[in-house]
């Protein structure tokens, strides 16, 4: 494996990574939400 093969393995597995966290996170959140909705302020 060259040094450039390496190089782009990494990049493209940490940008998966962090979609994939995002991903999971917008999921976490959107159950938080159905969980406890918001009530409206009078």
């Amino acid at each position: 494996m060259t040094i450039w093969t390496f190089g782009w393995t990494v990049a493209l597995l940490g940008m998966g990574g962090t979609m994939l966290v995002l991903w999971l996170l917008s999921l976490l959140i959107l159950l938080l939400k159905t969980i406890f909705p918001q009530e409206p302020r009078e």
